[in-house]
C-alpha cells in the first residue's frame, strides 16, 4: 500500500492506517533521520530533542523503552543505557507533516546530560542566555 503523508492530513478523526506504509511515506532526512522531541508524560514538560533513524523508531514502538540515532557517535542511542535515566514510552505521535516525532515518555531520572531535568535550560533573555534550571542533586 502506498500512502502519502498528505492522505493522513485531510483524514477524518478516528481513521486508522496500518504503521509501516506511514513509516514509509515519512519525509526522513537524507541522513535517513527524523526530529523526535521527548515530553515527559503528565505535566507536559519538554525534556530534550534528539534524532531517530527508521531502526530508533521501530525498536522503540516494539520495546517501549526509547531509542535514538546518535548523530556523534553514528550508533544507536539507548536512553539511559549507562546513567540509568531511561525513557519509557507512553505514546508516540507524527506531526501533520510528518516530519517530526513527538515521544511522551516517563523518564526516569534527569533527561539532561548535564544533571538538569530538561535540556531546555538556557532561556532567552533580550540580549542574554539566562540559565533557569538547576542540575539535580
Amino acid at each position: 500500500m502506498s500512502l502519502s503523508m498528505l492522505e493522513l492530513e485531510g483524514a477524518a478523526i478516528g481513521s486508522r492506517f496500518p504503521l509501516e506504509p506511514v513509516l514509509d511515506a515519512l519525509p526522513w532526512n537524507r541522513d535517513g533521520l527524523i526530529a523526535a522531541i521527548a515530553q515527559q508524560h503528565g505535566s507536559g514538560a519538554v525534556l530534550m530533542l534528539a534524532w531517530m533513524n527508521r531502526q530508533a523508531l521501530s525498536e522503540t514502538l516494539a520495546t517501549g523503552q526509547v531509542c535514538y540515532w546518535s548523530r556523534s557517535r553514528q550508533q544507536l542511542w539507548r536512553k539511559g543505557e549507562s546513567s540509568g535515566h531511561r525513557q519509557q514510552l507512553v505514546e508516540a505521535r507524527l506531526d501533520c507533516d510528518g516530519d517530526a516525532v513527538l515521544l511522551i515518555v516517563n523518564q526516569r531520572g534527569p533527561a539532561c546530560h548535564t544533571g538538569r531535568p530538561t535540556c531546555f535550560y538556557n532561556a532567552i533573555d533580550g540580549d542574554h542566555i539566562h540559565i533557569i534550571t538547576e542540575p539535580s542533586a
